[in-house]
């Protein structure tokens, strides 16, 4: 039966709507499709070079992004300087007020703003509503523990707060950061992601800015806007979230600065079995991971499995990997009708059919070097449209053993594929799942949980699931890494405030060049 786009969620639907939502921050064409301004100087301005933003459910063209260039972005980091003078010395009482403000009309425009993301990201719509409403969530906890967070006479930065994060998760984890860093008196500065979630964060950003809140939104080419939004001396604070060879550039070029900053990066995570045999519980969590085809940083990929149970693993692992669902997020049978439930999706594209092709290559030459294919999925029977370009979509694969030269055997692949290394003793686990010099995040499958504390000690991972994953966390729980795969502050409840305010007593956690400090996880 031939699918078709539910009703109501084209692309030319979602953007009329993003437009009529927020008509100060578009404008037109020379192809006459919609370009995005840029939130400069209190101001959307129609200025930057225009260049296309495609996405990758089909490959077409969503709009245009203005794209400016260093001496604009200078000035624009000017302006931002000045207002976050002026918004340090705001009451709090005030702050809080705008921000709810923020959130009530983020909150009104929900559905439009997880539409966009299924455009511009290809999340499923399940998903997508979930980033949304998790920084809503988050922010509004944050508006009810601020004074108690500031209670101790900290104070905002002396600058801006300058935010250059990856596409994945624009709501809740750059728009949620704003929020708070802006509730804490600080003015903020973002960099539109360049591979996707410009129209979701434009809209959300003409919200914010008509509360009231000292927020700048510019997009550009990394290369050429790094320099300014990182080492510009009227920036306070630096926050990237991205990948490690982006994330070191950031790093190198904070090293003869005192500047704050907090820069994740991704590590490859692993699960650890061991003395295991609790498979049904595994299996459920193990399918939950497939979310969003793995394209997140707290994803697993990798699994190191004693050699007495690949068996066993592989009889419950292989069924959770043939089960999981993928293709458009929004095609739907001809008898769909309005108030049916949208697709439920596992994940749809990859974030586009570059980085599609790029995982194709690793998994290729991880198998050309000697890792066995488990399992090699088709995209044949997945939901797409008739002649639909399926050039960003990617099946899961599993490989066993990648040999150590291969790209996967050492980093995260971001997608849909897991590795699997098979290990004798404890001492080769912990080896194995300490390979990438730093994680944010990894567990352990053991029925023996005092043993599994005991080698928890000895993993190099911000935070260790004793069977059970962990992520990133909400609300009051902390977040950071180990090794290479965090610089700076660490961040989340109270650690984030602490991170963009100074005052206080005691020096901050986090991964600094003359100490490493971490909270209780």
């Amino acid at each position: 039966m031939a699918l078709r786009i539910a009703d109501g969620t084209s692309w030319s639907d979602t953007l009329a709507r993003a437009v009529a939502a927020a008509p100060e921050a578009f404008g037109t064409a020379a192809d006459g499709g919609a370009v995005l301004h840029n939130l400069i100087e209190g101001e959307w301005r129609p200025v930057g070079t225009p260049t296309p933003a495609r996405t990758p459910v089909d490959n077409t063209v969503l709009a245009h992004l203005a794209r400016l260039d260093a001496d604009a972005a200078r000035a624009a980091v000017a302006h931002a300087a000045a207002a976050h003078a002026s918004w340090a010395r705001t009451p709090l009482a005030e702050r809080k007020a705008r921000v709810t403000d923020a959130l009530d009309a983020l909150t009104a425009h929900r559905d439009l703003l997880a539409m966009l993301l299924v455009w511009e990201i290809g999340k499923p719509w399940r998903l997508a509503c979930a980033d949304v409403d998790r920084a809503l969530d988050g922010v509004r906890w944050y508006v009810q523990e601020i004074d108690r967070m500031l209670a101790d006479g900290r104070s905002p930065l002396p600058g801006p707060v300058s935010n250059i994060a990856s596409w994945n998760y624009p709501m809740s984890v750059l728009v949620h950061a704003e929020l708070v860093q802006l509730l804490a008196g600080n003015a903020v500065i973002a960099k539109t992601p360049s591979q996707g979630g410009a129209l979701c964060l434009t809209v959300a950003h003409a919200l914010m800015r008509r509360a009231g809140l000292p927020a700048t939104l510019l997009s550009g080419g990394g290369e050429e806007l790094s320099e300014v939004l990182v080492r510009a001396p009227e920036i306070g604070a630096v926050a990237f979230v991205g990948g490690r060879s982006n994330g070191g550039k950031v790093a190198a070029a904070l090293l003869d600065s005192d500047k704050r900053h907090f820069i994740e990066q991704e590590g490859l995570n692993a699960w650890g079995i061991w003395h295991f045999s609790q498979w049904d519980l595994l299996a459920a969590h193990l399918k939950k991971g497939f979310e969003y085809g793995k394209q997140r940083c707290t994803a697993y990929p990798r699994f190191v499995v004693q050699r007495d149970l690949v068996d066993e693993f592989l009889d419950m692992y292989l069924p959770v990997v043939r089960s999981v669902r993928f293709g458009h997020p929004l095609a739907v049978g001809a008898d769909w009708a309005a108030g049916d439930p949208l697709p439920e999706l596992d994940f749809g594209p990859l974030i586009s059919a570059a980085k599609a092709e790029e995982l194709r290559r690793k998994v290729d030459e991880a198998v050309r070097g000697g890792a066995v294919p488990l399992h090699r999925g088709k995209l044949d029977g997945a939901p797409f449209l008739d002649g639909q370009d399926t050039s960003a979509y990617v099946a899961p694969a599993v490989l066993l053993a990648p040999p150590g030269r291969s790209r996967l055997m050492h980093a995260e692949p971001f997608g849909p594929v897991d590795t699997i290394v098979v290990v004798d003793t404890t001492d080769e686990l912990l080896a194995q799942m300490n390979a990438s010099n730093g994680a944010l995040v990894a567990s352990l499958a053991c029925d023996d949980e005092e043993l599994a504390g005991k080698l928890a000690v000895d993993l190099q991972a911000f935070k260790v699931g004793i069977n059970k994953p962990r992520s990133r966390g909400d609300r009051d729980e902390p977040f950071g890494g180990r090794g290479a795969s965090w610089k700076g502050a660490f961040v989340g409840g109270d650690l984030l405030v602490q991170a963009v305010t100074v005052g206080g007593d005691g020096r901050l956690y986090g991964n600094f060049p003359d100490y490493s400090s971490y909270p209780a996880t």
